[in-house]
């Protein structure tokens, strides 16, 4: 049974945006799951990597910074119950303490750095899928009437951003 580009648009923006899993994909757009891993497959081939625009999609908001951030706290609050540890451990000698502090310091700051520096590509793409994002809000609020073109507009576009900035 063959199946419209709008299917398979709507696939891929119900497991971009809306985060499903193809199988609940699947479910949703009364069609087999194998269906749908193959559209994403032959997507990635093209070049639209369905996952790299879940990622975009998710940092365009705050999810990306979220778990960013989420991440620096949980090492920081490992960081440091691990030099209270250290601190706390009566059978080391001070200078393996100090070896001990040393390296985990330097962990501590290549965890800050990597958070710093992650993902540029995907920052991109974030950033761009927010811009969208907040386009179509736009012309939502102010030019209703434009709304429907839009839409029709946005998805493809959508997938040309994502192709631009997988690489």
């Amino acid at each position: 049974m063959a199946h419209s580009k709008e299917k398979r648009m709507q696939a891929r923006s119900l497991y971009v945006h809306s985060r499903y899993a193809l199988s609940v994909i699947a479910i949703k757009l009364d069609m087999s799951s194998a269906t749908v891993n193959r559209w994403k497959a032959a997507a990635r081939e093209g070049g639209d990597d369905w996952d790299i625009a879940r990622s975009a999609d998710m940092m365009a908001g705050e999810g990306f910074e979220k778990l960013v951030s989420d991440a620096v706290e949980n090492f920081t609050i490992m960081f440091q119950a691990t030099m209270d540890d250290i601190k706390d451990t009566k059978d080391l000698k001070p200078g393996d303490k100090a070896k001990m502090m040393a390296s985990l310091a330097d962990s501590f700051n290549k965890m800050i750095n990597s958070a710093g520096r992650a993902a540029p590509n995907l920052s991109k793409l974030g950033i761009a899928t927010d811009i969208l994002q907040r386009l179509a809000e736009f012309v939502r609020g102010d030019f209703p009437e434009h709304q429907e073109a839009f839409l029709e507009i946005l998805e493809p576009f959508g997938m040309e951003i994502s192709q631009a900035y997988a690489s």
